[in-house]
């Protein structure tokens, strides 16, 4: 069945429960309805156009405008196979090697924050694009902007930290590169790194690889490390414990691919969250994913300050928790592998993949009631990585 079909069958259940608060047992769809619908079809479906003239903060934020930077300038002038995958990592061959090659900037702000620092941030960060992508991350290299006037003892305590997570990470950096700019032409520290890793899984993972009757699990609670920044940054007056949850997860998907055999997707939920990761999933498998608020975990710290500051702890970064999609039939097997592990022993199953409605991802709210759980155009917060 095509897109619009699968549209507008579920719109057509849709409005007849919206118009009878009972379940839709057959009647024709309104041509209103079916107008819109098709409308909503063909733009999704258009080739993404950039009509900024200037890039705005937006198209750094990991929503909307971010995709559509991507596909529009850069996937256009690089289209290659291995590019227009646009996983976390490329899967590329080097004689009999498969290896994953991603790469990654960190213009965080504050440079320290509770929990972690850029340096960390930047190595996990890396690790962790891999390793979702099924890959033993093994090198790194770094490239360093500094500013004018940065202090030493800064540099030196961010390289110490690099240096401390890439031994617990088990990779090394093994290259990079420094250039400096004039005071006031940057923000004191900025780093870039690419990783290199051998891909050992023989799972074909990716967010097209979802099917119905999947499930959707996380492996933690979600919006530590957005939260952590955006009350870090003192602008707010509201004293939380709040602390980054910046990790490796190489370790967690090793454990989980060892215990469930019916993986289908992993994703590290950084910016936009669990909502624009379950979107990719939802766009690419051209299914469904329907949410419950209820088994998804939030620290209670992290929705209270949400709540004050009208920020839903879906669309939060994370920077140590992944978001993975399994075979239905192994969902216990699953959970029980993330919990063995110690970044996901609070891991939980938190929604289902259906046929319908297609390319959406819907929450049902604690209220008893469903909500589109779309992706955002930008972020509230930038410089959350």
């Amino acid at each position: 069945m095509t897109t619009p079909q699968r549209s507008a069958r579920w719109a057509e259940r849709s409005v007849a429960e919206h118009s009878s608060g009972e379940p839709h047992t057959g009647g024709p769809l309104g041509e209103r309805e079916r107008r819109v619908l098709d409308r909503v079809d063909r733009a999704r479906r258009r080739k993404p156009r950039i009509t900024d003239e200037r890039i705005t903060m937006a198209h750094g934020a990991g929503g909307k405008a971010t995709a559509t930077l991507v596909e529009a300038m850069f996937l256009d002038a690089f289209h290659n196979p291995a590019l227009d995958q646009l996983d976390d990592a490329a899967r590329v061959e080097a004689g009999a090697e498969r290896l994953a090659v991603t790469t990654d900037s960190f213009v965080v702000s504050p440079l320290f924050f509770p929990g972690g620092d850029i340096g960390d941030l930047a190595i996990n960060g890396t690790v962790n694009d891999l390793a979702v992508s099924g890959a033993r991350p093994m090198y790194l290299s770094a490239g360093f902007i500094l500013e004018e006037g940065f202090g030493v003892a800064e540099l030196r305590r961010i390289t110490a930290s690099m240096a401390a997570a890439a031994r617990e990470a088990g990779v090394e950096v093994v290259t990079g590169d420094t250039k400096v700019v004039e005071r006031g032409k940057g923000d004191g520290c900025y780093i870039t790194t690419t990783g290199v890793g051998v891909l050992e899984c023989g799972l074909a993972l990716g967010p097209g690889q979802a099917r119905p009757g999947d499930a959707v699990l996380v492996s933690g609670p979600i919006g530590d490390h957005g939260m952590t920044i955006m009350l870090s940054r003192g602008e707010l007056d509201i004293e939380s414990d709040i602390e980054s949850d910046t990790a490796p997860l190489h370790g967690l998907v090793a454990a989980l691919l060892d215990g469930a055999s019916g993986v289908r997707c992993l994703r590290d939920a950084t910016r936009g969250g669990v909502a624009t990761v379950l979107n990719e999933v939802a766009t690419a498998s051209e299914a469904a994913v329907v949410l419950d608020e209820s088994s998804i975990p939030v620290r209670d710290e992290v929705r209270g300050a949400g709540e004050i500051l009208g920020i839903d702890p879906l669309y939060m970064a994370c920077e140590g928790r992944l978001v993975a999609v399994v075979d239905g039939a192994q969902a216990e097997d699953a959970l029980a592998a993330m919990r063995s592990h110690p970044l996901g022993a609070d891991a939980a199953v938190i929604g289902t993949v259906k046929d319908d409605p297609p390319t959406l991802v819907l929450l049902r709210t604690e209220f008893g009631g469903t909500r589109i759980v779309d992706v955002m155009i930008g972020d509230p917060l930038p410089r959350i990585c």
